[in-house]
Formats: structure tokens, C-alpha cells, sequence
């Protein structure tokens, strides 16, 4: 595991290790990810029409800790042995506890996620936010919601961007759309559910 760099954000403390895992631990991790998780297709409505969500999606955790976020609510499937080692590493460094995990595993490069912050209130009032990439390259850019200061960084396969104080009051996030061939990537997304 390499060492964490603090990236130069204004109003939010967000820590990057660029290897979180070698490259043959997540190529292993991403595998059997994407064999044994429940992945599921959501649907959301937005104005008034139902469209599926541009990715699949899978939410594990303690047992009462559900997730409602963009009209959705989802109840968790119970830890596997795999995700509770991977929470357990990311745990132990960032000295931070998480009781819950969202799983994203975007296809292909028409895979995204839109502009938004993870700030539902059964976060808390300034969660912290610990993402893994297991797979393809994306590009991620952040938006500060106040001044438009922008970053963004790649996250490369076994890299873990770890999200503190002020991430998800000050700034938006997203994985967007690409037109050049992209293949597939799953993103761990450890949180804590609060109530």
C-alpha cells in the first residue's frame, strides 16, 4: 500500500492512495466482485418518467442500516466474508469505522454518474466517504458548490480516495459519460448510516 497524498482542495480534506491494492489484488478483488455481488438495475424517476439508472448497483451493510438516495431505498444484503476484509483494510487506514458499502459497477464508458454529493441526512451532518476502484480507469472531477473550483484525478485499479471533512458539504462529484471505448469498473463506496 502506498502512502496517502492530500490533494489541494479549498474547504474539504480528500486523501488519495494511488495503490490502495497491487494490481493483481484488485484484478482478483474486481473478479470475484463481480461474480458474487447482488448486482441489481435500478430504476429512478425523473420528471415525471422512469429511466434506468446508467450503471448496476448493490448496497450491503449492517443489518437495519438501509440507504435512501434519488427516490430510491435500498435494504442491505448481509456482509460478505470479501467485503468485510476489504472494509477492515480501509478501516484500519483511515482510522474511521464504516457500517455500510455502495457498490457501483459501471459496464462500459456510457456508465455515469451525474453531479451530486453524498449528503443524504442518514449520513450525518459531514460524511466521510471511502471509495475504492477495482477495474478500468475513469476520470473523476469534483465541483465546489459555492466558488465552481474544480479537480479532478483518475482513479486508477486498486486505488482508494478518501473523502473527509468537507467533501460532501462543499463539493459535487461525478464519473462522467466518455466516448472512447472504457471496459469494466467497480466502485466501493463505504460509509456510515447514522439512526
Amino acid at each position: 500500500m502506498s502512502d496517502s497524498i492530500t490533494l489541494p482542495f479549498e474547504d474539504a480534506i480528500v486523501h488519495f492512495y494511488e495503490v490502495f491494492y497491487s494490481v493483481e489484488e484488485a484484478q482478483k478483488l474486481f473478479t470475484q466482485l463481480r461474480d458474487e455481488v447482488q448486482w441489481k438495475q435500478q430504476t429512478i424517476t425523473m420528471f415525471g418518467k422512469e429511466i434506468q439508472v446508467p450503471r448496476l448497483v448493490a448496497w450491503y451493510g449492517d443489518s437495519d442500516k438501509s440507504y435512501t438516495y434519488s427516490g430510491m431505498t435500498l435494504q442491505p444484503h448481509v456482509w460478505s466474508p470479501l467485503l468485510l476484509n476489504i472494509k477492515n483494510k480501509i478501516e484500519q487506514a483511515s482510522d474511521t469505522s464504516f457500517n455500510s458499502v455502495l457498490l457501483n459497477f459501471y459496464r462500459d464508458e456510457t456508465d455515469s454518474v451525474g453531479w451530486h454529493s453524498d449528503d443524504e441526512p442518514e449520513l450525518g451532518d459531514d460524511p466521510i466517504i471511502a471509495s475504492l476502484s477495482l477495474g478500468a480507469e475513469r476520470e473523476f472531477q469534483f465541483k465546489h458548490k459555492s466558488t465552481d473550483e474544480r479537480h479532478k484525478i483518475i482513479l486508477t485499479s486498486g486505488s482508494l480516495l478518501l473523502m473527509r471533512a468537507g467533501s460532501q458539504v462543499h463539493y459535487k462529484h461525478r464519473i462522467p459519460k466518455r466516448k472512447k471505448p472504457l471496459g469494466e469498473r467497480i466502485n466501493l463506496t463505504f460509509r456510515t448510516i447514522y439512526g
